[in-house]
């Protein structure tokens, strides 16, 4: 479907005035009705909080939906909070304020977090009256809620110091942004999978041979996890600890509608195959390469390379972390209360599948559950069909006039200055994809993660087709996000659409040295599923050899 094609049966205005920019990044897909209330005020409250904490000229952004597709839209910094703006950024560089967000996310917000996410998960919304599944649902709602303000909150913390990093080494060799953040490798333990549960089920595999053999076993995929769970001692403590760690987190994107990693056992088993059995890819030394990188910095400049360096690495997992451990495991824990009422209400006779549950608004869902209303089957099916019928590409990439042009960098106060020039990067290496030109059978993206591999290509539409990865495939998609680093391993290289040096894929396709080209454009639409592929990842360049 082509956007012409779209525009016959949908109308795109505005939802407000000014501009806006579709985010196909985050959002290559239409949204659930769920994720369109609950989303847009949490969004802005987590970007206004972040834009006043570091003085930034922006008051954050926010969200409208338009169809179920979500576009962005920046809003400036009120007049009156201008010299104030100014005052804090004076303290961004001087007194390293993410620091202080990053002590804030290391003490309070991530464990409390978690402790919250385990209480609501640790609920059986299946021995739920309705009154009280209800009530759950709403509780649910509300923890998501708080989960995407503070997802949010931390992302200048988290692009800020690299993104610094990124302006000045890159003026003082040259080096392009790719090859930098390649110094940031081994600095994101959560981006590669890492965590302590995953450190204690690798050890207690290594020490326990019986588990191997029901690890290896080829029952079913639910079955056998559900076996290695029951184990009596350290195996099957580890084995609960971890799923219930990763197992409510939603594989990839955002919203309810996608899957939990518990939901697709198979690829879940076979990464903790691939992970207890110790595979690791063979990458380059990062301090190694740290030292080539320092010995081309002008000698007046390597004592703030080392410095600017020491601060992106440290707070480099935040992008990451914050939304691994926030919205997404809060969203998973949502959509299995949302099941467990469709469950319920399917067995009413009142919906066929509870799937069809996922694409009601709260209140019509609690309604459902109440049996006082709601929306019909029928209704809920056909919202359910557009959302798989329409992606990114078919709707209009921006809506309103054309947005202004930044301010002039130059004319700001320099501290001023540093902090929105490195915003500016940051955004642009999250957002930002290739231009190039493709042709017939290469296909020029960003070069994001370094290596040559050469493999069949895996095109998925979605998370739930993960479960049709095979180990050594090349994963060809949209876009990803960080949770999705839980079925990595499983892969020889990747490949999106959207998204730049800065997206999830390409943060986690460098944890893992994993060759990598994202925002390619085209690629869902050039690659056929199953086709041979050369992903080169030091070039950026995507060849199909047939």
């Amino acid at each position: 479907m082509t956007v012409s094609d779209a525009s016959t049966r949908l109308t795109f205005e505005p939802p407000g005035p000014g501009s806006w920019e579709q985010d196909p990044v985050h959002f290559p897909r239409p949204m659930t009705r769920y994720f369109q209330e609950t989303h847009p005020p949490s969004f802005k409250k987590g970007t206004n909080d972040f834009a006043r904490f570091y003085g930034l000229l922006i008051d954050g952004l926010q969200m409208g939906y338009v169809n179920g597709f979500g576009y962005n839209q920046v809003l400036p910094a009120p007049d009156a909070e201008i010299p104030q703006r100014f005052q804090r950024a004076e303290q961004v560089y001087a007194q390293k304020l993410w620091r202080e967000q990053l002590r804030d996310w290391d003490k309070n917000r991530k464990p409390s977090a978690i402790a919250k996410h385990r209480e609501l998960q640790a609920v059986d919304p299946n021995a739920l009256s309705a009154v009280e599944l209800i009530a759950y649902l709403r509780r649910c709602r509300d923890h998501h809620s708080a989960m995407i303000a503070q997802h949010m909150g931390f992302t200048a913390g988290a692009v800020l110091p690299t993104s610094d990093f990124l302006a000045h080494v890159g003026d003082w060799t040259g080096l392009p942004p790719s090859d930098l953040l390649g110094l940031m490798r081994g600095s994101a333990e959560v981006s590669s999978g890492g965590s302590e549960e995953m450190e204690r089920l690798k050890k207690s595999f290594a020490e326990d041979q019986a588990a191997r053999k029901i690890l290896e076993s080829a029952g079913d995929p639910a079955e056998v996890l559900a076996s290695l769970r029951a184990l009596a001692g350290e195996t099957g403590a580890a084995v609960s600890g971890y799923l219930d760690l990763v197992g409510n987190r939603l594989i990839d994107g955002f919203d309810i509608a996608e899957p939990t990693a518990l939901e697709l056992p198979d690829a879940l088993l076979r990464a903790v195959r691939i992970a207890v059995s110790g595979e690791t890819q063979v990458v380059p030394d990062v301090d190694a390469r740290i030292a080539e990188v320092r010995a081309m910095v002008p000698d007046a400049h390597r004592g703030e390379f080392d410095e600017l360096l020491g601060e992106a690495r440290l707070t480099y997992r935040l992008r990451d972390e914050r939304g691994v451990y926030s919205d997404i495991w809060a969203a998973g824990i949502m959509r299995r209360a949302a099941l467990a009422a469709g469950r319920r209400i399917a067995q009413r006779g009142r919906l066929a599948n509870p799937h069809l549950m996922l694409d009601a608004s709260l209140d019509e869902m609690c309604a459902l559950v109440a049996g006082n209303g709601g929306p019909s089957a029928d209704e809920l099916a056909s919202r359910a069909a557009y959302r798989a019928a329409y992606t990114a590409k078919d709707v209009p990439a921006s809506l309103g006039p054309p947005a202004p042009p930044p301010p002039d960098l130059a004319a700001l106060p320099p501290s001023v200055g540093r902090v929105m020039r490195a915003m500016f990067i940051g955004l642009g290496h999250v957002f930002g994809s290739s231009q190039a030109q493709n042709e017939e059978k290469i296909l020029y993206g960003i070069a994001a993660s370094k290596g040559i591999y050469e493999g069949p290509a895996r095109r998925v539409s979605g998370p739930s087709e993960f479960g049709q990865i095979v180990k050594g495939d090349v994963l060809v998609t949209e876009s990803t996000t960080e949770a999705f680093n839980i079925l990595l391993p499983l892969l020889g290289g990747i490949v999106t659409d959207n998204g730049g040096l800065l997206s999830h894929a390409a943060i986690v396709a460098r944890e893992y040295g994993i060759p990598g080209v994202v925002g390619t454009r085209e690629a869902t639409e050039r690659i056929a599923n199953g086709v041979l592929v050369r992903v080169d990842g030091d070039t950026g360049e995507v060849t199909v050899l047939g």
